[in-house]
């Protein structure tokens, strides 16, 4: 019989208890020359990168793989056994894997909404964790993956793999000297081409080799009315949190990381919808977020559709927009220039200096899981923690809106002037692509209580940053 999670963790407090440590059985000290042992959860395009990027590193090996999708675990186990010369354990169920007792670090490379279990009954039994971001599914779980990795003293990595170009480090402290002068804004922005995920008139076929229960976890098992079961789960609530989260945390972690910020902004509110697709998808596929900070504010805009009407044929599909002639990126204004990546440009748009160093953010791991240092990680989940909630909390806003005229969407936006200038392209954009802009989505403000880490005064938001978790795979408090 398979554990449930209280189960299985029932079982390993008490365990722990009758000799009297605690769940760290399968912990061991890892040195210079130890070789690590990994089990990879979650075959698929991430998965493939972490065996891909692990497998390759001295004194690592990958001792199993983890899905609910017994074809894919086993075409995962063939290729680290073609790549790297050992067969993998094959692993369907991520509560057996913990039963292991030959792993020292698990890498969680599913989609978010199963990010938190593994990684939180990965720490109870002693094991590190690279997770994949977003961090967590709800600001609330984020928190509780913390704690785990506190209470029971493990290293946990998360894949915001801009941590290590280490040029926004000196990047950043070379603004601080005053070299542009004061900085005034950032914007963040993805303009990523995203295509209609479908909308069937019958339910997807479920395929036999996949458990379907099991892929489901904590979120609520429903009926796919999509074309694809794997990955554009993305784009629905239920088990993903649309661009401003799933790319946006890396934009938001960076300017975070540049500002010095440590946690949520006083208040958010965003603006958008899913346009043109009659799909099964319900998260915005052009959006944007206001993340104000009394120092610095910063917004973040989301473009999954064509720059205009004219190129909405798939030809043309991934003609997207730009900002300053860059797709995806962090851009920071100051009243003597700006940035762009890691490279620093006067008013005039003429470079002036680039920062470049970096590191393979895998490898950093592993060197961390040598050293035994929470420092030595160049993401550590708190970081990772505090800039998933911070996406949260824009999406929060979008998710409690409801469509409302333009002259009501800018009265809301107010005066602040990089935030009326977003929302003023916004409009723009819609017309570009032939939207009414009378039918988007208005998020109200909302008013952050950063201390405790959800939205003030306000039941509904928060019952969004706590979240659902279907049973049996609810997820418990996890207290320090």
């Amino acid at each position: 019989m398979l554990l449930t999670r209280r189960q299985f963790v029932r079982r390993s407090s008490a365990a722990a208890a009758a000799i009297g440590l605690p769940m760290l059985a399968s912990s061991r000290v890892l040195g210079a020359n130890e070789e690590i042992r990994l089990a990879v959860v979650g075959c698929g395009v991430r998965g493939g990168a972490h065996v891909s990027e692990f497998g390759k590193l001295p004194g690592v090996k990958i001792v199993a793989v983890c899905d609910p999708d017994r074809e894919r675990v086993a075409a995962f186990a063939k290729r680290v056994e073609a790549t790297f010369g050992n067969r993998p354990a094959e692993v369907t169920d991520v509560r057996r894997l913990m039963d292991r007792n030959d792993l020292d670090a698990v890498c969680v490379a599913t989609m978010q909404y199963w990010h938190a279990l593994p990684t939180i009954w990965a720490c109870e039994t002693g094991r590190h964790v690279y997770v994949e971001k977003p961090l967590a599914h709800f600001i609330w779980e984020g928190r509780q993956m913390v704690n785990a990795a506190r209470k029971y003293n493990r290293l946990v990595q998360i894949g915001t793999q801009y941590r290590s170009l280490r040029g926004y480090a000196d990047l950043s402290a070379w603004l601080k000297e005053g070299h542009l002068g004061k900085i005034q804004y950032v914007t963040c922005f993805a303009n990523k081409p995203r295509r209609s995920i479908g909308k069937r008139s019958e339910p997807l076929p479920i395929p036999e080799t996949l458990d379907y229960d099991l892929w489901c976890g904590p979120a609520r098992k429903e009926p796919i009315y999509r074309d694809r079961i794997q990955y554009d789960c993305s784009f629905t609530w239920n088990m993903g949190d649309g661009e401003s989260c799933n790319q946006g945390v890396h934009e938001v972690d960076v300017a975070r990381w540049i500002l010095g910020y440590t946690g949520l902004p006083r208040r958010t509110m965003s603006i958008g919808g899913r346009f043109v697709f009659d799909d099964a998808g319900d998260v915005p596929n052009t959006q944007i977020i206001c993340y104000d900070y009394p120092e610095v504010p910063i917004l973040y805009e989301v473009h999954n559709l064509p720059k205009n009407k004219e190129c909405m044929t798939p030809e043309k599909w991934s003609t997207q927009p730009d900002f300053k002639g860059v797709r995806v990126g962090v851009c920071v204004q100051c009243e003597g220039g700006y940035t762009l990546g890691t490279t620093a440009y006067d008013s005039a748009g003429k470079a002036l200096k680039s920062f470049g160093a970096s590191e393979n953010h895998f490898a950093n791991f592993i060197a961390a899981l040598r050293s035994g240092k929470r420092e030595d990680l160049n993401a550590e989940i708190l970081e990772g923690h505090i800039s998933t909630s911070i996406c949260h909390a824009g999406n929060i806003s979008y998710r409690l809106g409801s469509v409302a005229a333009v002259d009501q969407q800018r009265k809301l936006v107010g005066d602040m002037p990089c935030w009326q200038e977003m929302f003023e392209r916004y409009v723009s954009y819609l017309g570009d692509i032939g939207v009414d802009p009378n039918t988007s989505t208005l998020g109200p403000w909302l008013e952050c209580d950063t201390e405790r880490e959800c939205i003030k005064d306000n039941p509904q938001a928060n019952e969004l940053v706590k979240g659902f978790y279907r049973t049996p795979f609810e997820l418990a408090e996890v207290t320090l």
